[in-house]
């Protein structure tokens, strides 16, 4: 496991989504609580909670798979834009649109970490985290 959460918890994600688990279980950070919250919010996940055991905390994040099954995931690609050794940050007017604007773009600005969509009604940029499509 690295030192890049956001990486781990992507990862977690895509191979969960490749094996057709419906759920899978993270490290539970406040970063990846905003991003799984981004994820259900525009229809990626289905959902997701905290789970405790004492003193360990993880995220237990459940996946959406397209008509119901378990063979096609809603998720077709996960990409960790900004990474610990290169920064990519974006400015309100240069937002990136992922998959020709079916994609989400998640951007953690002054504000919070918010999806691109919500960037660009608040008027603000930051650093471009990941895409989704």
């Amino acid at each position: 496991m690295t030192s890049d959460q956001v990486s781990n918890f992507l990862t977690n994600i895509r191979n969960a989504g490749s094996a057709r688990l419906s759920k899978t279980d993270t490290l539970n950070t406040k970063m990846n609580r905003s991003l799984a919250d981004i994820l259900v919010r525009e229809g990626f996940l289905k959902s997701y909670k905290v789970l405790t055991e004492g003193t360990k905390s993880s995220l237990r994040i459940y996946l959406k798979y397209e008509n119901g099954d378990l063979k096609k995931p809603i998720i077709q690609g996960l990409r960790r834009v900004s990474r610990p050794g290169l920064r990519k940050y974006v400015a309100k007017d240069r937002m990136p649109k992922v998959q020709s604007g079916f994609g989400l773009a998640i951007i953690s600005t002054s504000k919070g970490v918010i999806s691109d969509r919500e960037a660009k009604k608040m008027g603000v940029g930051g650093e471009h985290v990941c895409s989704v499509w």
